[in-house]
């Protein structure tokens, strides 16, 4: 039983020692207005510290702003990230013109939206499996102009 105990803790200290990407929020920024929505786009950088491809699983999202969820979603199977590179990850995010209304205190205020946004980017790692690395940005991202619209 004592070797069985090394054993498992031999092989947990090396995969809590194994490189794993490492990934971080750049930027969530206004991208387009449709008929029925608000898209913005939040742009995620990716380290791959391995000689080869790792494949995307999912990544999911959650759009928090005053406390409530205004949008949530899953992007299934996204792609890879490169071999040994930073790959540059476009998550769309679509929060409906409705939830957008419920927003006016804070809107009418500056026009801008405070948001929290929490992403779970999960990968396919090698020996380990699924892994997900979470993700957490606030800050404030502006409304669309009648420009913008236009």
């Amino acid at each position: 039983m004592e070797l069985l105990d090394k054993a498992k803790n031999f092989v947990a200290e090396k995969v809590a020692n194994i490189k794993k990407p490492e990934a971080s929020i750049d930027d969530v920024d206004f991208k387009r207005v449709s008929r029925d929505s608000v898209e913005y786009l939040a742009k995620v950088s990716v380290t791959n510290p391995y000689g080869h491809p790792i494949p995307i699983c999912e990544i999911s999202y959650t759009l928090k702003s005053a406390g409530s969820v205004i949008a949530s979603g899953t992007i299934p199977d996204p792609g890879s990230l490169k071999a040994s590179d930073t790959t540059l990850l476009e998550v769309p995010v679509k929060v409906a013109h409705s939830i957008l209304v419920s927003l006016a205190k804070d809107v009418c205020a500056d026009w801008d939206i405070d948001y929290e946004l929490d992403l779970g980017l999960t990968i396919d790692l090698p020996i380990i499996g699924n892994f997900t690395i979470p993700l957490n940005t606030k800050g404030e991202v502006k409304l669309p102009t009648l420009s913008d619209m236009f």
